[in-house]
């Protein structure tokens, strides 16, 4: 995947048939320690003579007939009964918070400035 967005990126930038050596060179540059050659040629050779936004054009429009998920929302929650004696609603707990200790300075003193 590195190296097709090397590729990709050498394509914007005005290169229209990156080499291998391009692609290695970009790969580098962006902190990949060691590249890998085999994908690199693979990737190159595969896509010479090629116009990259025509690949790019042929692989969104078979993407389009693929499902991609998701199904609509669920159905809306019912709403309460009207009319009739409201319901008491019960209390809830009330959660009493311990209170923590006194912090001190970061360093462990008791903030009175320290010697520096």
């Amino acid at each position: 995947m590195q190296e097709a967005a090397a590729y990709m990126l050498l394509v914007i930038g005005g290169n229209a048939s990156p080499s291998a050596d391009d692609v290695k060179n970009v790969l580098t540059a962006g902190g990949v320690a060691e590249p890998n050659e085999e994908s690199i040629t693979a990737l190159v050779s595969d896509l010479d003579g090629k116009d990259i936004n025509e690949l790019l054009a042929d692989g969104a429009a078979k993407l389009k007939d693929i499902p991609m998920g998701g199904s609509g929302g669920g159905g809306g929650g019912g709403g309460a009964a009207s009319g009739g004696d409201a319901a008491e609603e019960p209390e809830e707990e009330v959660i009493e918070e311990e209170e923590a200790p006194a912090a001190t300075d970061m360093f462990g003193g008791d903030g009175d400035g320290g010697d520096y």
